[in-house]
């Protein structure tokens, strides 16, 4: 947990970055008794996901699947998310009311954007199932919305989180893969930042508000 210091940016709202849909950071700052406008909410680039944090311009992001950056710092577990598959309105899985990890196996997947982490792709589009069956990384795009274009236009499958699904337009299904394990959420800042108090006091009344709901 980091402690809090005096800067002169004490009094300005917090930047906080999210990954895809803003409804996490959102729960995150009502967790910590904060108002949307204590807090500056953009997403961050995924195809260099961490550069907002090591150039400065937010001070604490939404992380998901573990990163193992030496030069950043993480949370606790705040939550955990589901995992899904997102397709097209059309594609043969999306009447499904779940699917199977296996069953992506037969669709072509998307490969790592840009300079995203190789390591933590692996975690979010895993390079084979569970019973070793290639998941075939092929489509690279840039953005979410990209992504979804390509979903739509092809039979192509995106293994993600459910919070796609607020994302989502009308023509492209978001169905939980269930035998997948969720995925952790957790905020994650720069370990040579000097915190404002504002922010050290969120993460830490995050942490708080996490371990009283476990505990509860």
């Amino acid at each position: 947990m980091p402690e809090s210091t005096t800067t002169p940016s004490a009094d300005r709202p917090i930047r906080l970055g999210y990954p895809s849909s803003p409804q996490t950071a959102l729960d995150l700052l009502a967790a910590a008794g904060l108002s949307e406008d204590q807090a500056v909410l953009a997403p961050y680039d995924l195809t260099d996901p961490f550069s907002t944090l090591r150039s400065g311009e937010f001070d604490v992001l939404v992380v998901k699947f573990g990163p193992r950056e030496d030069d950043l710092a993480t949370s606790e577990v705040l939550d955990w998310e589901s995992r899904a598959l997102v397709v097209s309105a059309s594609h043969p899985l999306a009447d499904r009311e779940s699917v199977s990890v296996e069953e992506v196996a037969a669709y072509d997947a998307f490969e790592r954007p840009g300079a995203f982490p190789e390591y933590l792709w692996d975690e979010i589009v895993p390079r084979r199932t569970p019973q070793g069956r290639e998941i075939r990384r092929r489509h690279r795009v840039n953005t979410i919305a990209e992504m979804m274009a390509l979903v739509v236009s092809t039979d192509a499958v995106h293994l993600s989180v459910v919070s796609l699904a607020d994302m989502a337009p009308p023509v492209v299904r978001v169905i939980p893969v269930p035998d997948l394990p969720p995925t952790p959420v957790c905020l994650a800042w720069h370990r040579g930042a000097e915190l404002p108090p504002q922010v050290a006091k969120f993460i830490a009344a995050v942490e708080a508000a996490s371990s009283a709901a476990r505990e509860g």
